[in-house]
């Protein structure tokens, strides 16, 4: 027929995209909805995309006059007392062309906008071809062909509009189906730059057992982590927890790390990912409700300072101290990194006091009975036992850990740990208080102690020590910010040195927004590896994270 040669441009290929933004914007709203895959913040922006494109179209005007009346092409809105307005419903009476609004209105009895009125004139040339379509010709008046081809005409070009945003917003509606996460994970990240520089007093560093550290300064150095969780639920109560991780130099890449290898003194968030641009899996774990205040995390890679010795000021490395034995108790953390084993939290009735166990084998995929190799544990573990050999999986070298919290209001913890178990074949235990004290709303002490006891090890049975005190300031010099100032002796014991270590560490967190924290960190080790002869060493580091 004539009518589908003139208007050749919607015919079936067309169809299914000029309905979609026909639908958005007059019909059913709701099928955008449906796209299940699509984020809530992202609807709302194809929404507000939709919206600002209907309040363009409807502020357009022509100015060109065809016929001594004055046509519909000039027509800011369409009144009900319009012929096409009269001839729309009476289309939509005889071919049930318009389903109304998402609230199931059609709101005819108000004035529509030009844009809103050529939707609803190309939702009816759509029924009406279907029945051209389905050789159903009979069911169609001739006068309405006649009809319909005019108001076609005279809104052609509101229609070619729509058809062009259509295939616009089509596309741009595909492109993030394609990009979407699954509905049940989310993804975090985080990023970390710091530029570090330092040096000692003195002519050179020696380590506890007098052995030659470092006779110059070392270089300045840029570094970096970078981190992405990927956190998925199945059940809105339990979690999957993969993380992706890698970083720089490791252990080498900064300064304290080359003058004080040995107790703790090293940048802490720089030694955990995988080193020298490798990328590897940094946690891979499950976490589920047994019965009500009662979790189990279990998992191949876990690490325990998730979950024990957790202190609100001296906890997380790129947010706090960046000393490695100021933000846990040193001695009580032999095995220090991601092992196999599991995790039990209980918090009785909901109440103020928590309860963990935690066991880890730190090489819990390794079946031999007299391994050797590296391990995830602290410096100081490999000092005491330099031949490091020791039957491994997940019952060989291993720490049990247990610690009480009491919590009784967000200003005030307590908590006392013990660790022990097995390293290198040979026992240790120890035990551990934690405290913090918001003593007003900006300003709080905190503060550990721990006493261990370590056997066999190359300097004989041993009791290490270990202690450190601080006081943080919140929201200084505006609202985010973070001041923090400790000290303290990560090693203290007879048997190692001639002398105890003393860490000091200054850092001022300044919160750019929500997710940027640049930091000036300043560290300072006196006695450096319990050595009196050893010079000061002061270490400088601007830190700078990115949470996404």
């Amino acid at each position: 027929m004539q009518i589908l040669k003139i208007h050749g441009i919607y015919k079936k290929n067309h169809n299914r995209k000029i309905c979609i933004l026909i639908s958005l914007i007059l019909i059913n709203l709701s099928c955008l909805s449906t796209r299940r895959s699509l984020a809530t913040e992202e609807k709302q922006e194809l929404m507000g995309e939709i919206q600002k494109y209907a309040e363009e179209f409807s502020n357009s005007k022509s100015n060109d006059p065809i016929t001594q009346q004055i046509p519909v092409y000039q027509l800011d809105d369409i009144l009900p007392s319009d012929w096409a307005y009269e001839a729309l419903i009476s289309l939509r009476d005889r071919y049930d062309c318009l389903s109304g609004y998402p609230d199931n209105t059609y709101r005819g009895n108000r004035p529509i906008t030009r844009y809103e009125f050529a939707a609803a004139v190309n939702a009816c040339w759509q029924t009406i071809e279907s029945f051209l379509a389905e050789n159903q010709a009979e069911l169609i008046q001739q006068d309405d062909l006649i009809v319909i081809e005019r108001l076609i005409q005279d809104f052609q070009v509101e229609i070619a509009n729509l058809k062009a945003r259509t295939e616009g917003l089509e596309n741009r509606v595909d492109a993030l189906e394609a990009q979407q996460f699954s509905t049940t994970t989310k993804l975090n990240g985080q990023t970390i730059f710091a530029v570090n520089a330092g040096g000692f007093d003195g002519d050179r560093l020696i380590d506890p057992n007098g052995i030659e550290l470092a006779d110059e300064n070392p270089q300045a150095t840029f570094l970096y982590r970078v981190a992405l969780d990927f956190d998925t639920s199945f059940r809105g109560t339990d979690l999957l927890k993969l993380r992706v991780d890698t970083g720089s130099n490791g252990f080498i890449d900064n300064a304290t790390a080359i003058l004080e290898p040995n107790f703790g003194s090293i940048l802490d968030f720089s030694k955990r990912p995988p080193r020298n641009d490798d990328v590897g899996i940094g946690r891979v774990f499950y976490s589920f409700q047994v019965v009500e205040n009662l979790s189990l995390s279990i998992g191949p890679l876990i690490e325990a300072l998730d979950y024990i010795d957790n202190n609100s000021y001296a906890d997380l490395s790129f947010r706090d101290f960046s000393t490695e034995n100021l933000v846990y108790n040193y001695v009580a953390f032999p095995v220090n990194g991601i092992g196999g084993g599991a995790i039990l939290e209980w918090n009785p009735g909901g109440s103020a006091f928590n309860l963990r166990a935690l066991y880890i084998a730190p090489d819990s995929a390794n079946p031999s009975q007299n391994g050797q190799g590296p391990l995830p544990v602290s410096v100081f573990t490999s000092l005491l036992y330099s031949d490091g050999r020791g039957s491994r999986g997940l019952f060989g070298f291993h720490q049990g850990m247990v610690e009480f919290e009491y919590n009784p209001s967000s200003r005030f913890s307590l908590r006392l740990l013990y660790s022990g178990g097995k390293v290198f074949a040979r026992n240790f235990d120890a035990v551990g208080v934690n405290f913090e004290w918001g003593f007003s709303a900006k300003f709080a002490v905190f503060g550990r102690y721990g006493y261990s006891s370590y056997d066999d090890t190359d300097f004989g049975d041993i009791n290490p020590n270990y202690w450190m005190a601080g006081l943080s300031g919140l929201d200084v010099l505006q609202e985010g910010d973070r001041l923090g100032v400790a000290v303290g002796q990560p090693f203290v014991v007879d048997e190692i040195g001639n002398s105890t270590q003393t860490n000091l560490e200054v850092f001022y967190n300044y919160a750019v927004n929500d997710n940027i924290q640049i930091s000036p960190v300043l560290q300072v080790v006196f006695d450096p590896s319990n050595q009196k002869s050893n010079g000061t060493i002061f270490t400088g580091t601007l830190r700078t994270v990115f949470y996404f």
